[in-house]
């Protein structure tokens, strides 16, 4: 698969927070007196104002808000368990010269904590949330980033692992690379357990990705 702009996912696509988000969100589910495994199934990739209108669908849009802004806090200050995505830190390397961008549901302090923890370096082009009105699976935040490179969405690949990153990937005209086992069944252009089945290289064209057999 060759493409002209590599567009990243960071939570589960670079960086494993699974262990924070589960430990904040299973608390915030069991304050909303909310079954844990429903929760978790819905937040992964959507901004957390996003996942709590599902979750508590007849509550103010303010509230939910307000409520965000202390979870985002709270998962800033926690990075115990964030680990790199195996592979995260060579696929970045190898694409270091290629257009190429961050498109997170984080907000800017989280990102910037989060890839810190891994090891991982920052992308200088990043849509975050801050940047965006809709939430993944809206493709706003991965046509930001094509409209930001310069490169038509249907010559960019996208690298999502959650239901909503992938969806939002595929509405944005893009090929869609999944990441981690659960991104199998979620119907990508590929599906890889982690980032070392890849093999990267620059090319005339852009980047190209060779996928192990």
């Amino acid at each position: 698969m060759t493409a002209r702009a590599v567009l990243l996912d960071m939570d589960g696509t670079l960086v494993d927070s699974t262990a924070v988000v589960e430990r904040i969100w299973t608390e915030w589910a069991l304050r909303n007196n909310l079954a844990v495994d429903e929760v978790l199934h819905v937040i992964h990739g959507r901004q957390g104002h996003a996942s709590m209108a599902i979750l508590l669908p007849e509550r103010p849009v303010e509230v939910n808000l307000r409520e965000n802004a202390g979870m985002l806090e709270r998962e800033t200050a926690d990075v115990n368990g964030v680990i790199e995505i195996p592979g995260a830190a060579a696929l970045l390397t190898a694409i270091a010269d290629a257009p190429h961008a961050l498109v997170t549901s984080a907000n800017v302090p989280l990102a910037t904590v989060r890839m810190d923890a891994a090891g991982l370096p920052m992308p200088s082009i990043r849509v975050t949330a801050e940047d965006v009105t809709r939430s993944k699976p809206d493709p706003e935040g991965f046509l930001a980033a094509a409209a930001l490179l310069g490169v038509d969405p249907s010559e960019c690949v996208v690298f999502e692992d959650s239901p909503a990153g992938i969806a939002a990937g595929r509405a944005a005209g893009m090929r869609v690379i999944g990441v981690g086992a659960a991104s199998f069944a979620l119907d990508p252009d590929w599906a890889v357990t982690d980032l070392t089945e890849l093999t990267v290289r620059s090319t005339p064209e852009g980047v190209e990705f060779t996928r192990a057999v």
